[in-house]
């Protein structure tokens, strides 16, 4: 009668694992809002009580860690389950997911059913029954509380109407099934940080998608990376076949490669693919609007109980599957990672990034660490590559600050795929990003070799606290060019220290430092509670920054620090725009840079209150990507000419265009003229792609 709260979810598996010995739980850590993320492990009594045992067994299979099966022969496999990992719910308000978790768990604990017990006794199954509990609590709050008494399946009824932000994202509005890969969110991270202990053999991320689609399951579509084996691409038919039976016996529709495809590394279903698994999406028609039950564009009722039956068959129509061609899928498993760091795909064999920027490489080590991809530094050399910032092939200098990656690791695939410098796409009807190369996302320079260059040492050079001997030093000196120096620069205005910055470059004590440096002088700071050095330095290790301590405020080259090219930084007050017609993931991506990122306090102002605001209390205004009416007032071009700063993203930007004041034009639109003549005579069946070409 209605959606279970999380909390009941939690309740529901701690029950089933008081009263069976198949089942065991995980935490693996709390959401933002402090909810828990927990795994339910299912299996026969032997793989339970040695659940640690099956763990390193199947790492060793990948070479990552030494272990039973690191170089034998796979004697003993009948001892060896294949490891099958459902998540559900990434996204909140397809809140069916975790509903149908609770369906599947049963079965999967029955002892009266002979199916289920039959496939545990060479499966283990892993499920996360909600891998964003914030943004699905928020759904649930929202509909729980209004719906009808007897659910109102008219699709304009309020109940379908979700209210902003849904709860598709999660507390900081992020989409989670974009984050595998980068791990932003807190959520991503602790999952990916057990899920990278594992490493299943199959993994399904169980999704809902508009109420007027039928079901949606493996496999893909077209463009699928080059890299994904044959096997993957064999066995994901093999599964969809078998789901296609069961929803054939009860006349369900369904659709197989479309829409979904195989290529940006992020979601659900390519993170696996690309770290050996067989990774699908299976998407139900439903999501925020369906509620309890909604009619949809032909007429039917779609129920929650049919949404729930449906990833239930599908759920339970994979482990069949999977427990069919365990044997088949362990040893494909083993061969996927075993050729991976033989025979690492693509021609480049090694990958170089320059350590001329510490902080950039620490924050590129910590994501490569994350998803288990094995760098090191310590090399000498000279060698030939390709450079990422020219396109051209060139001679080059490996130096010992350098990281050097070598493709012969277990996760050489998922290493090439976040490293090509161009990605091939088979097909450009493609869902979504089709560019992500970490050099240039990290903005570092980057050469790809066809040389195999290994690393000598896996130590990350460190940053330096100070250039020389200094004692009792005038300033102290922080380059301005990472996300690790705005930070260090929002813990000294949060400690009330004066900060300046230089406009022009200078050199001072052997060192040349860029406009924009940061200057921490003793005069003015001298007062710091903690003590001046004892204090900005502890902030600069926080940081994870180089600091450079100086002896004189006359330099050697540009400007002295006391010079009026040395500016103050006036802590700024920040208001970003927050609320119905905007973007809660523009909104989301600032709120989260601000208090996660550089730990920056910033006030979130609903639109329709800006008019209630003094505009003399804050200094940066901040309007995310959305639709205003309001924007470019006269307050706000009174406040602009006093000092404050505006800032507008995306279509802000438009809705300043041809306001007074504001020197903005929309760019005009192709004459009618323009039109090509043979644009009405295109093949129907064409108009996906054309969408694609031109948005």
């Amino acid at each position: 009668d209605q959606f279970t709260p999380h909390y009941r979810v939690v309740e529901y598996y701690k029950y089933l694992a008081s009263v069976s010995k198949n089942i065991k739980l995980q935490d693996y850590g709390k959401t933002n809002e402090g909810r828990p993320l927990f795994l339910a492990f299912v299996g026969s009594d032997s793989y339970i009580s040695r659940l640690e045992e099956i763990r390193k067994n199947n790492m060793s299979l990948t070479g990552i860690k030494d272990g039973l099966y690191t170089s034998k022969p796979l004697e003993g496999l009948k001892d060896q389950p294949v490891l099958v990992w459902f998540s559900y719910n990434v996204h909140g308000n397809e809140s069916v997911s975790t509903e149908a978790s609770l369906q599947t768990v049963f079965d999967l604990l029955d002892p009266a059913n002979a199916r289920t017990k039959a496939w545990l006794k060479n499966t283990l199954v892993i499920l996360d029954p909600c891998l964003n509990p914030d943004g699905r609590e928020r759904y649930v709050n929202f509909y729980n509380p209004i719906k009808n008494a007897v659910p109102n399946a008219l699709p304009f009824a309020r109940e379908h109407m979700e209210p902003w932000p849904g709860g598709r994202a999660n507390h900081y509005y992020f989409d989670l099934n974009r984050d595998w890969v980068w791990q932003s969110q807190v959520e991503s991270r602790q999952r990916l940080a057990v899920y990278n202990k594992w490493l299943p053999q199959v993994h399904v991320d169980f999704h809902e998608q508009g109420i007027n689609n039928p079901y949606y399951f493996a496999p893909a579509a077209e463009p699928y990376h080059q890299d994904i084996s044959k096997w993957q691409r064999e066995f994901q038919t093999i599964i969809g076949k078998n789901n296609a039976r069961y929803f054939d016996q009860n006349g369900w529709m369904y659709f197989t490669r479309e829409n979904f495809d195989l290529l940006y590394p992020s979601y659900g279903d390519t993170y696996p693919v690309y770290n050996g698994s067989i990774g699908m999406t299976y998407e139900q028609g439903g999501s925020g609007r369906a509620g309890l039950a909604v009619i949809n564009a032909e007429g039917d009722t779609l129920t929650l109980k049919d949404r729930i039956d449906h990833h239930h068959t599908s759920g339970l129509s994979t482990l069949e599957a999977a427990s069919q061609h365990a044997e088949q899928a362990i040893t494909e498993f083993r061969n996927y990672f075993t050729s991976s760091k033989s025979n690492p795909p693509g021609d480049y064999k090694s990958y170089i990034i320059k350590g001329d920027n510490t902080e950039k490489i620490k924050s590129l080590a910590a994501l490569l660490q994350r998803n288990g991809i094995e760098f090191g530094f310590g090399v000498s050399k000279g060698a030939q590559g390709y450079n990422y910032f020219n396109g051209r092939s060139e001679s080059f200098r490996v130096d010992k600050t350098d990281m050097v990656l070598s493709a012969h690791q277990p996760k050489s695939v998922l290493l090439k795929v976040l490293f090509e410098p161009n990605t091939f796409v088979s097909d450009s009807a493609t869902y979504d990003i089709t560019a992500w190369s970490l050099p240039y996302a990290h903005g570092l320079q980057a050469y790809a070799t066809k040389e195999s260059i290994k690393p000598e040492t896996t130590l990350i050079p460190e940053s330096t606290v100070s250039a020389s001997k200094v004692s009792n030093p005038v300033a102290y000196i922080a380059n301005w060019n990472s996300i690790a120096d705005v930070k260090f620069l929002a813990e000294l205005l949060n400690n009330s220290f004066k900060v300046r910055y230089s406009e022009i470059p200078f050199e001072t004590s052997g060192r040349r430092f860029s406009a924009g440096s940061l200057i921490i002088t003793r005069n003015g700071n001298s007062t710091v509670i903690g003590g001046f050095e004892r204090t900005v330095n502890e902030i600069a290790k926080k940081s994870g920054i180089s600091l450079f301590a100086i002896p004189t405020a006359f330099v050697d080259k540009g400007a002295d620090l006391g010079s009026s090219k040395v500016r103050f930084i006036k802590k700024p007050r920040v208001v970003v725009v927050g609320g119905e017609s905007v973007s809660s993931l523009s909104l989301g991506e600032i709120w989260h840079f601000f208090e996660q990122e550089i730990g920056y306090p910033v006030t979130v102002v609903r639109p329709q209150d800006l008019n209630m605001i003094n505009w003399n209390e804050f200094d940066v205004l901040i309007y995310p990507d959305g639709n205003y009416s309001e924007m470019g007032n006269e307050k706000m071009l009174q406040w602009i000419r006093g000092g404050g700063k505006l800032i507008a993203m995306k279509n802000a930007v438009s809705e300043l265009a041809g306001k007074k004041g504001f020197d903005l034009k929309n760019k005009e639109d192709a004459k009618k003229g323009d039109k090509d003549i043979y644009e009405d005579l295109k093949a129907y069946e064409q108009r996906e792609r054309e969408n694609v070409s031109t948005n």
